[in-house]
């Protein structure tokens, strides 16, 4: 059998196999969420099943083009991919919940303002009725109003590519505690900030619930 023969044969079987996969690809769809600190909430969605994927950066303000040291009225956001075969918006959502404080309207933990506020964005009525609920349902669970905003359809800027994974980044920086990985700054930070505990004090057995390993 000729060369080229088998060539264009190998060829095809490759371009089956990549139509095969492209539509598993595309139905990644995607929420964005603000619950202060970006790294921590990176750090949490990355151990969240059916999660392929987290962005940290800016929405909710009016600039375009915001950075980290100018971004106007944008809160800090992740942006989450997920899996739709393996997860959905409400389950992430309902999660989400529970590891941010949803009680908190004027920042999260140490770090206060805007920029720290809490939000979930939903892009139809769809995600913005499933977000409601699970909202309401949250509220029920801890007999309080939950203050977190469910805002509609933002533009997401992404942040600095320093921001990105910065909770597991090896590069060094020079903080308060001397020279250390970005990692270290990142752990001895959430510690310093209470985030865990606070959240452990709100939501008790189900604080971090669906995120497959929680936070020490």
């Amino acid at each position: 059998m000729p060369l080229t023969f088998l060539r264009t044969l190998a060829l095809s079987g490759l371009f089956a196999v990549a139509a095969l996969v492209a539509p598993a690809q595309a139905e990644t769809r995607s929420l964005v969420v603000a619950g202060g600190c970006f790294w921590c909430v990176e750090a949490d969605f990355d151990k969240v099943a059916g999660v392929v994927g987290t962005v940290s950066g800016y929405a909710g303000g009016e600039m375009d083009n915001p950075t980290y040291r100018n971004h106007g009225r944008h809160r800090e956001v992740v942006r989450i991919d997920y899996d739709p075969a393996v997860t959905d918006y409400r389950t992430l959502v309902e999660i989400f919940l529970r590891t941010i404080d949803p009680l908190d309207a004027g920042g999260q933990f140490c770090d206060r303002g805007r920029s720290y506020e809490t939000a979930i964005h939903a892009a139809d009525d769809a995600e913005k009725q499933a977000a409601i609920e699970a909202v309401n349902e949250a509220s029920q669970v801890l007999g309080r109003p939950i203050v977190t905003p469910v805002e509609g359809p933002v533009t997401f800027w992404q942040a600095e590519d320093y921001h990105q994974n910065y909770y597991k980044s090896e590069e060094s920086v020079l903080t308060r505690f001397g020279i250390i990985t970005r990692a270290d700054a990142y752990v001895k930070y959430r510690d310093a900030c209470g985030r865990d505990e606070r959240v452990r004090e709100i939501w008790g057995d189900q604080a971090y619930r669906g995120v497959e390993k929680q936070q020490s």
